[in-house]
């Protein structure tokens, strides 16, 4: 288990394989920024961007799209630290109001970016979020999902025939499997995968590995958990902070986790915020980018 070295977040999410380019990316949500860092080097560097990112995907034609606060967007991050910004759809006002962003995200295996949204004040309890499709041909569609608290966890299987979903507020510690119809896109036949409300941890961001095994950090329970595809638990790591966020598998042979974390006092220094790599004995699925 390694410290990524120089890195801090008050909020760490949604890190991504870029195979392309031999790189993991992520955000650090309140602080606006989109870090990078490169697999060989172990060169790290971030960019500002003009408002709140807390999902992203490598694109196919270059750059990342993100789920921000005001909806989906292209992000060009330029070499001098600059960063060209392109809202692609966004969802209507009554559904994106003031208080809301986007939140977790990812694309299928065919390159259709999902995400949702969330009420930002977690103690409020507000039941608005919404889960979405957006894809170049169709564009935004209505959503798939409603009544959500905290939208996380979005993860396929490694056919990309099983959509899974969380919602890990405090109130509902649920993840969802559904039926996939890769060619539409659409999901169906909703269904329990994980009731979690027994156990400390939050079932936060997820990835699932080439064994069709899901990997939920668990927040507030300083745990990486692996359950099989019948929903049994079976590997759980300790992690040196209590609150991961998200982890996704990269590098060359796709056997190592990068897990971002929370630091939910603020400090620069120690593991709170911090981003590890550890390689848990699995190999993940290739992302599949954008496909636009």
């Amino acid at each position: 288990m390694e410290k990524v070295s120089g890195v801090h977040c008050t909020v760490g999410e949604s890190p991504t394989w870029h195979a392309a380019q031999g790189a993991w990316y992520w955000v650090d949500i309140p602080a606006r920024r989109i870090w990078r860092l490169d697999y060989a080097s172990g060169a790290t560097r971030y960019w500002e961007v003009p408002e709140m990112a807390a999902c992203i995907t490598p694109a196919a034609r270059g750059g990342l799209v993100a789920g921000m606060e005001s909806g989906i967007f292209r992000l060009a991050l330029n070499g001098d630290g600059s960063v060209a910004a392109e809202r692609l759809a966004a969802p209507p006002a009554s559904e994106l109001f003031d208080g809301m962003r986007f939140n977790d995200g990812r694309c299928d295996r065919q390159g259709r970016f999902w995400a949702g949204t969330m009420f930002m004040d977690m103690a409020a309890a507000r039941a608005v979020g919404k889960l979405y499709r957006y894809s170049a041909e169709g564009g935004l569609s209505a959503p798939f999902v409603s009544g959500l608290l905290t939208q996380n966890g979005t993860a396929f299987s490694p056919r990309g025939d099983v959509m899974y979903l969380s919602d890990s507020h405090p109130q509902r510690r649920m993840v969802w499997a559904f039926d996939y119809d890769i060619d539409s896109g659409v999901p169906h036949n909703k269904r329990i995968f994980l009731d979690l409300g027994a156990q400390q941890g939050r079932p936060d961001g997820a990835a699932v590995d080439a064994d069709g095994c899901y990997w939920s950090c668990a927040n507030d329970g300083g745990l990486l958990q692996r359950f099989t595809p019948a929903g049994a638990l079976d590997r759980e790591i300790a992690l040196p902070f209590a609150k991961p966020s998200m982890c996704s598998f990269g590098g060359p042979a796709l056997d190592t986790l990068l897990v971002t974390s929370i630091d939910p006092g603020h400090a620069a220094d120690g593991w709170p915020g911090s981003v590890l790599l550890l390689r848990p004995g699995a190999q993940g699925v290739a992302e599949v980018p954008f496909a636009a």
